[in-house]
Formats: structure tokens, sequence, C-alpha cells
């Protein structure tokens, strides 16, 4: 046979070994070239026509191929191991990537497809009535975290009077610790079974804590009822109320999540202005119930509207996994979110007794002090979510955490240095303290809202719950040891709140460079690629 006149055209299918039907490709070198994919019929006459060395070709006969249905491969935690190997640039990257680095996102039309074909409706009645339902659930359980410092300076001038610092200050860290720590299992259940159960467990937590706070009087009793219960109540919202909103959202996740997360501050404005118009009026016990009143409007919300959309990733398991730490990026990234979480609750636990403290404005005023600051974070819980999504979310977390720096060396510092001997020197004291909260406010609420899309950021969206959670596992360390670290710092500075500005400083510069290093992994050290 002249093989020159045969004309093949190879259909190759997994690993099976090709043979050439003689008759068949007679018949080809006539027709018009090519074939048409298709399955391998069973009982095919194959005849070998070439052997090579180590390589075998077949080719079924053209007259009984059928035509081959394509389908799609879904590996939901390829791409987050993928990423990290080498530690090659992250194609979840949303950025303006040239050269041969994956094309921006948003110049796809809405709904977006992302993650392996994973369809976002990026907007709808559908998807903002689950913002809604985060802003209601994180109104009432952050709403009570941004609140902290209220109920630390008030238990420590009525109930607690003879612990020292540092030990009311346990109670407070405990709260907030169980609220990060418990993460551990809500975040892969949330990934398997959805988020219903987990808010209305929550939601029956957090009102309870709220209910039974003003009948304590001891201090196991405020260490079980808030710290305890209200810490738990808190985690089993807030996590799944973060996780229900990257379900449907991609490339306007930051500003989705700063919306959903401007709740809490929003409770934090709410709460502090209540409880200083309520607890002279009506005590304290009152003065709670009020406010548990309040969480359970905005908990039954939760129930309602909280939800998830992707399917769960079959035979998921609920335990973290902590080998993505392996991961170096992923790695720097809950580095600088531990150090970013010891100095953040700093200001919001220490701000109101710092301000009486300093004898310059009346409690009265230290309350709506905290009010302000969380005014402040409000605003800045969205407009850097708004803003992430169109310069980077790692950028604009970048940025604020520089600012955070600033803020509390340029504003607090001074403040928490001077001695207010004359009306001047009380004023500019009152001055400094408003400026600080009010910019560290607006800053700071990012570390809130950012941070949920920026662990996002370095993982497949099905596996999104898991690796929020696992980071926040050994974040939630940080919270438990930073309040009272800051305690001690306070006493051993004499009462002087001097030692604690240069802590949180100090921690805010660390954590901006795990950041920035964080950043460089995935993209390069070059500052002009949206991240």
């Amino acid at each position: 046979m002249n093989l020159n006149r045969v004309h093949v055209c190879a259909h190759v299918l997994g690993h099976s070994r090709l043979f050439l039907d003689t008759d068949s490709a007679l018949r080809m070198s006539s027709e018009q070239k090519g074939s048409t994919p298709g399955s391998i019929s069973p009982h095919n006459n194959l005849t070998r026509v070439n052997t090579y060395p180590q390589a075998e070709f077949t080719i079924p006969p053209s007259d009984t191929l059928t035509p081959c249905q394509s389908a799609q491969t879904h590996t939901a935690d390829a791409p987050a191991s993928a990423h990290f190997k080498a530690n090659r640039p992250s194609n979840t990257a949303t950025g303006d990537e040239k050269h041969g680095q994956p094309v921006d996102q948003e110049s796809q039309s809405t709904p977006t497809t992302a993650h392996n074909d994973v369809t976002y409706p990026e907007g709808g009645l559908g998807a903002w009535s689950v913002v809604l339902g985060s802003f209601l659930g994180l109104l009432s359980s952050l709403g009570m975290m941004n609140t902290v410092g209220i109920y630390h300076a008030y238990i420590s001038e009525h109930y607690l009077q003879e612990y020292s610092e540092s030990t009311i200050s346990w109670i407070f860290s405990m709260y907030v610790f169980l609220s990060f720590f418990c993460g551990l299992q809500i975040g892969p259940i949330f990934d398997a079974h959805g988020p219903r159960l987990l808010v209305l467990a929550g939601s029956v937590l957090v009102c309870l804590s709220n209910f039974l706070l003003g009948l304590c009087t001891l201090y196991w009793h405020f260490f079980l009822v808030f710290g305890v219960l209200g810490g738990i109540g808190t985690s089993l919202i807030f996590t799944p109320a973060f996780a229900a909103v990257s379900h449907f959202f991609y490339l306007k996740r930051g500003n989705a999540t700063g919306v959903a997360a401007a709740g809490g501050s929003l409770g934090g404005v709410i709460f502090p202005l209540a409880l200083d118009k309520l607890l002279p009026s009506v005590g304290f016990l009152w003065a709670t119930r009020i406010v548990g009143f309040i969480t359970l409007f905005g908990c039954i919300g939760a129930c309602v509207l909280i939800r998830s959309r992707l399917p769960p990733k079959a035979g998921q398991s609920v335990w973290p996994d902590f080998r993505i730490f392996s991961q170096k990026s992923y790695f720097l990234l809950t580095v600088g979110i531990f150090l970013m979480e010891w100095a953040l609750f700093v200001p919001i636990t220490y701000l109101t007794t710092f301000a009486t403290s300093t004898g310059a404005v009346s409690q009265s005023f230290s309350y709506q002090l905290l009010a302000i600051f969380n005014a402040g974070s409000c605003i800045g819980r969205w407009v850097p979510g708004f803003l992430a999504d169109k310069l980077g979310r790692f950028n604009s977390m970048i940025a604020a955490l520089a600012i955070c720096s600033a803020t509390s060396l340029v504003f607090w510092l001074p403040a928490s240095l001077l001695t207010p001997t004359t009306a001047s020197e009380a004023m500019t004291i009152k001055a400094l303290s408003i400026v600080y909260a009010v910019t560290f406010g607006f800053a700071s609420g990012s570390n809130i809202s950012l941070t949920p899309v920026c662990v996002g950021q370095l993982c497949d969206t099905n596996v999104y719950g898991r690796y929020y959670a696992t980071c926040y596992t050994v974040v939630s360390f940080s919270t438990l040891t930073g309040i009272p670290i800051a305690g001690a710092l306070i006493q051993a500075c004499g009462g002087h709140y001097w030692g604690v500005v240069v802590w949180t400083v100090v921690c805010y510069v660390l954590s901006s460079l795990c950041f920035v290093w964080s950043r460089a992994l995935q993209t390069g050290w070059n500052l002009g690629v949206k991240f």
C-alpha cells in the first residue's frame, strides 16, 4: 500500500492503543479529510497498520463513530492547591494582569463566571436579600462585640471594683476568642450543610446572653454569660453571615461584604448610645434587656434571609485542614491577620476607659466616643470594600493598615502622653480623642470587612468556609491574649495608656509587612498590579 495516499486523522481516547482499518483508510483518501469524534463501538474490526517503539496508534472506522459529549471538570480544591505550589501568581487574582497572567475578571458581563465555571449572580433581589440578612445578623453579633468597651467600663466600675484590669479583661477576651475560635467547626459545617441551623442556634445564644446579662453580679456570672455564651453565639452567626455573601458575589464581593459588615458597626453605634441613655434611667437590668430585644429583631431577619447557594462538595469533611498553611501566601496572610487582631481590639476595648482616665471628658461622653468610633467604622467597612473591587482587595487592605498605624501614632499617642493641667490641654486631649475615634474607626473598619475577601482571594469558593475557619482558628488566640496583654501594659505603665498605644502601632506595622509579603508571593513586587 502506498501510505502517502492514506490520510489519517487521529482521535485519541484516554490511553487506548490506536489501530487503522485498512478499507476505511483507503476510503478516507478519496473523501473529505477528517473524522467525527465519538465513542468506540466494542465490535469494530481493527487491524494494526503500524507500530513504533513505545507508541502505537488506533483509529476506529469513521462510519461507526458517534458524537462525543464534552464534560466540564469541577475541582474545587484544585485552584487553591495549584496556586501555591512554587508560589506562582494565583489565577484567582482579579487584577489587571498582563504578559501571560490571568485576564481581569471585571471585563466579563454579569453574572460572572470564576473558579472553574462557577457562576455568581453579582446582584439581584435574591443576592442582596442575603446581604441584608447578613447585615442584620452582624448588627446583633458584631454590634455586641463593638460595644465591649461600654460593658468593660460599666462592669469594672459598678460590679468588679476589687479585680485588676487584666483580670477583668479576660471576660471580654474570652468573648472575642470564642467568637473566632468556634469557626474551627462552624466554617466547615457551613460548607457541608449550609447556614440555617447555625444562624438559628447563634441567634438563640446571643439573645439569651443579652437577656441574662442584667442578672449577673459576680465575676463568674459575667464570664459565663457574656464571655462564653455570647462568644459562641456570635461565632455561630457571623461566620455563616460572611461565608453566605461569598456564594452570591465574586467581582463585587468586597463591596457586598463591606455592606454586610457595616451592620456590626451600626450596632456599635446603636448599643453604646442606647446604654448611655438607659443605664442612668432604667438601670443595668432593663438596659441590657432592651438591647436584647434589638438583637432579637436582627436575629429574626438573619434567620429568614441568610442562605447558601452553591452545592456542598461531595464527601466533604467538617474538619479544617491545617495543611493549608504549607501554602506560604496563605500562611503569611494568617500571620498578618493575627497581628492585626492583636491591635484592633485594644482601642475597641480601652478607648472608653482611656477617655475617662484622662479627666478631660465625662463618662457620658466617653460612651459617646465609642459610638463615634463605630460610626466611622460603619463607613469604613463599606467604602474600602467598594474600592477593593476597583483597586484590589490586598491593595486596599494594606493601605488601611498603614492608616491605622499612622492615626494611632499621630493622634492617640500624643493624647495618651498629655496631662490636662489646664483647660486648653484638656480641650486638646478631647479633640485628639475625637479625631482619632473617627479616623481610626474609618481605617479599621476594613479590618473586619476585607479580611474575609482577602482569604477568599486565595481559595476556591466551595472550600472558602474551611479556609476562613482555619485562618481564624489561629487568629482567635490573638484576640484571647491581646486584651489581657493590653491590660497588663496599662498596669505596668502605672495606669497610663501610652504603652498600649505603642503596642497597637507595632502590631499594625508588622501586620502590614505580612500582607505585603503575601501579596508579593501572588503577584510579585509590582505595586501597580491590582490584587
